[in-house]
């Protein structure tokens, strides 16, 4: 599998690498990194607070310091891959980089960037780079949260739909489970609507049972949690409670209706959580 990665020379791009050396892959993914270097609308530092009245920096300037920054970035990244012990190449990309990571990620990798905590005015007026290619994206997307840390604790949300068993299925075909490691729990959460009825109740819990025979089957332990309410919402309060480690998503829900009433649930905790959130497509 190729896994694409974002680099800037933030902790988050060193994050990401790292995040890729912790997770369970049958497989060990090869990286691509990328770095966008977009002279049109990421100029340099000195070019937006000039010091000096009248001062007028020479655009070629800005250029070189740019170029040279992708450099080191570029530099850094590969003695980093080989301390990790990762195989892979950088690509520097002269467009904006939720573009060229779409780009190169395709339908098949699994693209992974990191959240870089924007305020709410930034994410208002230029969007977030992980909400992007969260949206955009036609493969599997990590967004890394915090520094990489051994996966002990999954939270899996389903909701029975063919996004979530996707997301089922890449926990159990791309991730290996070590029988004589120590135990990765899947804390397994289905949040049903305020509907009074038994039979929304009972198939709730019918989805949970089948699920989590499924997740033992391939090796993991499960806990179940049946939630009422906001799928977004309630999934947040479990995410405070529990602290996993990384939360797993499918990209879409059942309901096209509930999509437009909630908005989207796999967006809201990309957005909210503290925990890293891999969404699957």
């Amino acid at each position: 599998m190729k896994a694409v990665i974002g680099i800037d020379g933030s902790k988050y791009g060193q994050w990401a690498l790292e995040w890729l050396s912790k997770l369970p892959f049958r497989t060990v993914p090869s990286v691509v990194g990328v770095h966008g270097l977009d002279l049109q609308s990421e100029p340099a530092p000195f070019l937006t607070h000039p010091t000096i009245s009248g001062f007028e920096p020479d655009a070629g300037e800005a250029v070189h310091f740019l170029e040279s920054r992708a450099q080191r970035v570029v530099t850094e990244t590969q003695q980093h891959l080989k301390a990790l012990g990762l195989k892979g190449f950088i690509r520097v990309e002269k467009e904006a980089i939720a573009n060229a990571l779409l780009k190169h990620a395709g339908s098949k990798g699994l693209l992974v960037v990191g959240s870089r905590g924007l305020n709410a005015l930034d994410r208002f007026m230029l969007g977030s780079v992980s909400t992007a290619v969260t949206l955009h994206a036609s493969c599997p997307v990590l967004v890394v949260k915090e520094a990489a840390k051994p996966i002990r604790r999954i939270l899996f949300a389903t909701d029975g739909s063919p996004a979530s068993e996707k997301a089922r299925q890449f926990l159990t075909r791309r991730f290996h489970v070590k029988t004589n490691a120590e135990p990765v729990v899947i804390l397994l959460v289905h949040v049903m609507p305020f509907l009074r009825y038994v039979a929304v109740k009972d198939a709730g819990e019918k989805l949970l049972a089948q699920e989590a025979a499924k997740l033992e089957k391939a090796g993991y332990h499960v806990r179940k949690f049946a939630g009422v309410g906001p799928a977004g919402d309630e999934i947040i309060k479990l995410v405070g409670r529990e602290q996993p480690d990384l939360i797993v998503t499918g990209a879409k829900g059942r309901s096209a209706v509930t999509r437009f009433l909630q908005g989207s649930v796999s967006i809201k905790i990309v957005q909210r959580s503290d925990s890293s959130v891999l969404v699957v497509r």
